[in-house]
């Protein structure tokens, strides 16, 4: 058949392929690919001379395996199948040799010199290092009554290491690095990857089960840091468009001005936590690391369609611009080089621009089939030239999401539009689909959740992931020489990328967005077992439109979860409950009902998703009054989680203002969120609904806070109508217990007490003798470091005639009824 005969019978107004361009996939690279990715994650950190085994082993056997493929007799298929299967065995084995040779020549360099000994001793040095990455703000975490303390780390390669005894030694040794905030914060976070610095620090090992570093530089005082070399030329460009990009974008709305950074070059340093959290929740967090679509896109305004490049009707700028095809290959080899600079070389962008760089080679020389091998190869490549990346949560993800893309993704969207679904609308729902579904069971591995509104999220985000990117790498190049127009084209990338941050938000505060799923690789497991089972249920049940329709309710139950449905399927919260004691982990947080949808909530305990869960969960959309008894972080930290997407009327504090920054926290997010504070005072009564209380601590006058802040926490006596009455001791130490009983001999006995300070030892008798509590209520959380609740402090209670539930081993604690029919109902841990 002739070729004009071939685009004849093709059916294809535009003909047939071309031969060179389309075929059957090439999987030839993927085993090689897999075999060193899986040897370099099992040979990072594994004993050297167990790798040398591996090595020695697994080059006899390639030997092996090429000489019998040598020897193989005969010609014909058969014998060509056998040689070339025998050189396909070989080239496995090979792989998997040089991802572990690999692996083990760069755990070597990291353990080479004395910085893994001076980090084991603790050890204060002085260093030259070079920074190798943007510094990144880290996040405060509550430890006990403390909320650590904010400051940036950033990694650095050490070349000379001074001890304390004198001795300098010249190293190549990777290290991360931790200034806290201080005076010279804002030029801590100017500084450029291949900057020189010198720095006084103490080291320390690195986190258990990092093989990046081989110690952890914390550098001493508050102040700029020494540079000792300026970065280079290309560095200070790069960081001068990422700087103008930041510039154009000031003027933005909130959402738009943190995130527009993050969807074009990967920077997040502006993004709160709580968006931050929105975007984990949804499965959204990819858009905030840089990836193979935003290179995409860049390429695809050059190339168009890689699938078109070498056929006559291919798109983008380069055919109206009449470059030629091999000119438009190194043309987007630059950009995505520059691409890499520009939004540094985080394991997704270093990917995204491998298979870049071969798919432009591919086209470029005219051979191009298929993407996979493109895959294949960038993960070879790149595993073999940082093994640490074999390792990396981001990198997994990003490879098997654009795997998923490359394989399922097709399939799926075919078989949706031979069902009449519109073409782009089974493209775009098949992509969400077969990413979220293959990466899931990773996410599950790590996180021990899933999130239930993740396809629809990033379906609706996707609308407008292209021009808020588009638009804002027009802003990143026109912003050093004309900031009116960066400011112009920011302005319009801020629409879609607040739209983006609004989607994230919107499905982030919906009941069900996340559920709690076993993690580890059992989860792992389980969930790859049902997302198949799923998968082939959705197949066989495509005839059945009411099972269908069943299930697609089912599903919106789970994720609006009314609180009819909820209290039905898992009988949380127990009808009629008038106290709640969260599980909110080593912190506080207790609900006392005040009405339908209502509740006063005392303290907002560590983390703002477990105290918004907690909420959620008992159905609290109004909150007339907040009482934080004391600032310390397990109380206050989680009170962004208190106030989201609900109405408080105020918030009630202390007297003292101490610890000062967790105060000066309180005022803050306070204001930000528009809630009027007050501070409590001594004998005050208050009313809410069937609740009435009254304050009894801390008292007025001198010697307020003597023993520091737990002993100024805000003490409640609650009587709810036709309920059980309440002793609320936040987390009153033994002097202030026994002032509040000599301030008020006639306490009575009391139905519910939540014991203070977490059940600590530290109890005063007398006071647990006077209240005699029917049930006695402790918050903390499992494992803690603490010992908290004590033995003798539960010990004592039950002597007294309590029944004691504690949130470690019980979960959330609902308390209902009155009288004989006071009872505590345990949620059981989560």
């Amino acid at each position: 058949m002739t070729r004009a005969a071939v685009h004849a019978a093709s059916g294809n107004p535009l003909g047939a392929a071309a031969p060179r361009q389309e075929g059957p996939a090439d999987l030839r690279l993927v085993p090689p690919a897999l075999a060193a990715w899986a040897a370099a994650a099992l040979a990072t950190g594994a004993p050297g001379g167990w790798i040398a085994g591996v090595v020695l082993a697994g080059l006899a056997l390639a030997g092996a395996a090429l000489v019998r493929a040598a020897l193989l007799p005969g010609p014909g298929a058969r014998g060509v199948r056998r040689r070339v299967n025998g050189v396909a065995v070989a080239a496995v084995l090979l792989c998997a040799v040089a991802g572990a040779g690999s692996a083990w020549l760069h755990g070597a360099d990291r353990h080479r010199g004395p910085v893994p000994g001076l980090a084991d001793r603790y050890a204060r040095v002085t260093v030259d290092l070079t920074v190798t990455s943007d510094p990144r703000p880290t996040r405060p975490r509550v430890h006990g009554d403390r909320l650590s303390a904010a400051g940036l780390v950033l990694d650095a390669d050490i070349t000379r290491v001074t001890s304390a005894d004198g001795a300098v030694t010249a190293v190549r040794t990777p290290v991360l690095v931790f200034a806290g905030a201080g005076k010279g914060a804002e030029v801590w976070q100017r500084l450029l990857p291949s900057t020189g610095l010198r720095l006084t620090g103490r080291l320390a090992p690195p986190t258990e089960g990092d093989e990046r570093y081989a110690g952890l530089l914390r550098v001493e005082g508050s102040g700029p840091p020494r540079t000792v070399r300026p970065p280079t030329g290309l560095q200070r460009t790069a960081g001068h468009l990422r700087a103008g990009l930041r510039e154009a974008t000031e003027g933005l709305p909130p959402d738009a001005r943190a995130l527009l950074p993050g969807l074009v070059v990967g920077d997040t340093s502006r993004i709160p936590p709580e968006l931050h959290d929105a975007f984990t929740a949804t499965d959204l967090s990819h858009l905030l690391a840089v990836s193979g679509s935003n290179l995409t896109i860049v390429l695809a305004l050059l190339i168009g369609p890689p699938g078109l490049a070498l056929r006559a009707e291919r798109r983008g700028l380069a055919p109206r611009l009449g470059i030629s095809l091999r000119s438009t290959a190194l043309l987007g080899g630059v950009l995505t080089l520059a691409f890499v600079v520009v939004c540094r070389p985080e394991p997704s962008v270093l990917r995204a621009a491998a298979c870049g760089l071969i798919t432009l080679l591919a086209i470029g020389t005219g051979r191009r089939r298929s993407l996979i091998p493109a895959l294949a190869a960038a993960v070879l490549l790149l595993v073999l030239w940082d093994p640490a990346l074999a390792r990396s949560f981001g990198f997994v993800l990003s490879v098997l999401a654009t795997g998923a893309l490359l394989t399922v993704g097709p399939r799926w969207s075919a078989a949706m539009r031979r069902r009449g679904v519109p073409p782009r609308l089974a493209e775009v729902l098949a992509a969400a689909a077969s990413a979220q579904a293959v990466c899931a069971p990773v996410v599950a591995v790590f996180a021990a959740r899933v999130s239930l509104v993740a396809i629809p999220c990033n379906l609706f985000a996707e609308l407008a992931v292209a021009p808020a990117t588009v638009l804002g790498f027009a802003a990143l190049a026109v912003a050093p020489a004309a900031m009116p127009v960066a400011e112009l084209l920011a302005r319009c990338a801020g629409w879609p990328a607040g739209w983006i941050a609004s989607v994230a938000r919107t499905g982030a505060a919906l009941p069900g967005a996340e559920a709690q799923w076993p993690g580890g690789w059992r989860g792992g497991a389980l969930l790859a077992v049902v997302t198949v089972l799923v998968v082939c249920a959705v197949r066989r049940i495509r005839g059945h439109p009411w099972i269908a329709a069943t299930c697609v309710v089912l599903l919106l139950l789970a994720v609006l979860r009314p609180a009819p449905f909820t209290r039905m399927v898992t009988g949380w919260p127990p009808p009629g409950w008038a106290l709640a004691m969260c599980d909110v982990g080593q912190g506080d947080t207790m609900v006392l009902a005040a009405g339908d949808g209502a509740g006063v909530v005392v303290d907002a305990g560590p983390d703002p998703r477990l105290a918004d869960r907690c909420l959620r969960d008992l159905g609290i959309t109004r909150v007339p009054l907040l009482v934080v008894s004391h600032f310390h972080a397990d109380h206050v930290t989680g009170l962004p989680g208190v106030l989201r997407g609900r109405r408080v009327g105020a918030i009630q504090t202390t007297t003292l203002q101490e610890p000062w920054e967790q105060s000066e926290f309180v005022r803050r997010t306070a204001r930000a969120a528009r809630v009027p504070l007050v501070r409590a005072i001594p004998g005050e009564r208050r009313r809410v609904g069937p609740l009435d209380w009254r304050v009894l601590w801390p008292r007025a006058g001198p010697g307020l806070g003597a023993g520091g802040p737990n002993d100024a926490s805000v003490t409640l006596l609650v009587r709810t109508a036709g309920g059980p009455t309440l002793l609320l001791l936040g987390d009153l130490e033994p002097p202030a217990q026994q002032g509040l009983s000599r301030e008020h001999p006639a306490l009575p006995p009391v139905d519910v007490l939540k014991v203070a300070h977490h059940g600590s030892a530290f109890q005063d008798p007398g006071l647990l003798r006077q209240v005699r509590p029917r049930l006695a209520l402790i918050s903390c959380g499992r494992d803690n470091p603490y010992g908290h609740p004590s033995p003798r402090t539960v010990g004592a209670l039950r002597a007294g005639g309590a029944v004691v539930l504690r949130t470690d081993t019980d979960g959330a604690v609902a308390v209902t009824g009155a009288g004989t029919g006071l009872r505590a109902v345990p949620r059981g841990p989560v």
